[in-house]
C-alpha cells in the first residue's frame, strides 16, 4: 500500500512527493524500495502488487523498474484501506483463487527482515490451510498512544507456531492511561498494520462484512480494458473506511503473530529520531552542512546545499526542505498536522 501523504512528515513529504517516496533514513533506497526489496525475500517481482494513488503512478514507476506495469494498481481517489485492500485483493482473486497474500504499508521500517521473512512463511502456513485473517503483532516497550492495540487470547486449537494467537479485541490509538494499563497487563501487542491471510479468505470476509463493497469489486472486469472505468465508478461511491474497523474488528476468525522484527512505522519525527545515529549529545542530524552548539536531543534534517546554525536548543525538531523550514518541540509534533492544515488556508496549496 503506497498510496498516503505522511503529512506527520512535513515539508520533507508532501503531496506531490511523500514520505513513502524519500530516503528518510539515508540508506541510499527510498522507503518504498525498501519495502519491495524486502518482499523478493518472501515472493518473485511478479508477485508482487503496488496500490497508490493515481497521482504516483510515474513516481512508483521510477522508484520501481522491477514492477510488472500491469500489477501497479492506482486508486483514482483515497477512500482508507478497506477499498485499497479489497481492489488488490480481488485482482489477485480473479488470478489466482488459491493465492496466498501478505498485505503492508509501504513505509514502515523493519531492521530484522530475516525475522520478518520467517514470521510470513509461518503465517502463510496457517493461512493456507485454513480459513483465517491473520495481522502482525509487536510486543509494546512503552505506552505509546499513537498506535492500535491488539489483545490476544490463547486459542482453543494447539496451534504449530505458539506465538499465533486468537484476537479478543482491537483499540485504536487509547489515551495515555489505557495505553500503561495495556503495557503491564501484557496481553496486548501493538498492531503493526501487516496481514496475512489467503485471498478466498479476504473475499470471504468482504462478502460477510462489507458486502455492497464486495459486490463493487467482484463485478470489475479485471485485467481488460475496462478495468479503469470500473474503479473509477466505484471509488465514486463506495465507504471511506478502513480494513481494521471493517473486518478485523468484526470478523471472529482473527489472529495475530507476536514478531520481533525491529518494526517502526515511522509515523512521526520522534520515532525517526530513535532510528537514526546520535552525536555525543544525543542530537540526530541528516545532512552536511549543519553546526550544533549547547544543543540536546533535537532531530535536524537539512538538504545537502544549505547550511544551518543551531544554538541552545534542546528536544526540538529543525527540518529544512524545498525552502520550507520547521521548527517544532518533539512534544508536540502531533500538532504538525495542524500546522500544515493552517498552511493549506493560510498560504496555499503549493506549501504542502
Amino acid at each position: 500500500m503506497a498510496g498516503g501523504i505522511g503529512s506527520r512528515f512535513w515539508p520533507m513529504s508532501r503531496t506531490a512527493h511523500p514520505k513513502q517516496f524519500i530516503d528518510i533514513l539515508g540508506t541510499g533506497r527510498t522507503l518504498i524500495q525498501s519495502t519491495f526489496d524486502r518482499f523478493l525475500q518472501i515472493c518473485p517481482k511478479e508477485n508482487i502488487f503496488v496500490v497508490t494513488n493515481e497521482a504516483y503512478r510515474i513516481l512508483v514507476l521510477e522508484q520501481l523498474p522491477d514492477l510488472k506495469s500491469e500489477n501497479l494498481l492506482c486508486e483514482p481517489a483515497r477512500k482508507n484501506t478497506a477499498p485499497c485492500i479489497a481492489f488488490a485483493s480481488y485482482k489477485i482473486y480473479s488470478q489466482n483463487k488459491n493465492a496466498n497474500m501478505v498485505v503492508a504499508p509501504s513505509d514502515h521500517l523493519i531492521a530484522k527482515e530475516d525475522t520478518f521473512v520467517k514470521a510470513v512463511r509461518s503465517c502463510f502456513k496457517k493461512s493456507q490451510s485454513e480459513d483465517c485473517l491473520i495481522t502482525l503483532g509487536i510486543r509494546p516497550t512503552r505506552p505509546d498512544t499513537g498506535y492500535g492495540y491488539i489483545q490476544f487470547i490463547e486459542s482453543p486449537e494447539k496451534e504449530k507456531d505458539t506465538r499465533i494467537k486468537k484476537v479478543k479485541t482491537f483499540t485504536e490509538k487509547p489515551d495515555e492511561e489505557m495505553a500503561k494499563f495495556f503495557l503491564q497487563s501484557g496481553d496486548f501487542l501493538w498492531n503493526a498494520g501487516i496481514f496475512i491471510w489467503s485471498a478466498k479468505s479476504i473475499v470471504k470476509a468482504y462478502q460477510k462484512l462489507l458486502p455492497e463493497m464486495a459486490q463493487d469489486f467482484s463485478s470489475v472486469k479485471y485485467n481488460s480494458p475496462e478495468e479503469e472505468e470500473d474503479i473509477k465508478r466505484i471509488y465514486a461511491e463506495c465507504k471511506n473506511i478502513s480494513v481494521d474497523y471493517a473486518v478485523l474488528e468484526k470478523a471472529d476468525n482473527v489472529y495475530v503473530r507476536s514478531s520481533l522484527i525491529g518494526w517502526s512505522d515511522l509515523g512521526t519525527y520522534g520515532s525517526l529520531y530513535n532510528h537514526l545515529k546520535k552525536d555525543a549529545s544525543d542530537n540526530a542530524i541528516v545532512g552536511k552542512n549543519v553546526l550544533m552548539y549547547d544543543s540536546k536531543n533535537c532531530i535536524v534534517n537539512i538538504s545537502k546545499d544549505k547550511l544551518v546554525v543551531v544554538e541552545g536548543l534542546q528536544d526540538y525538531i529543525v527540518v529544512e526542505s524545498d525552502n520550507i523550514i520547521l521548527i517544532c518541540k518533539k512534544q508536540d509534533e502531533q500538532r504538525i498536522r495542524d500546522f500544515v492544515n493552517d498552511v493549506k488556508l493560510k498560504k496555499g496549496e503549493k506549501f504542502v
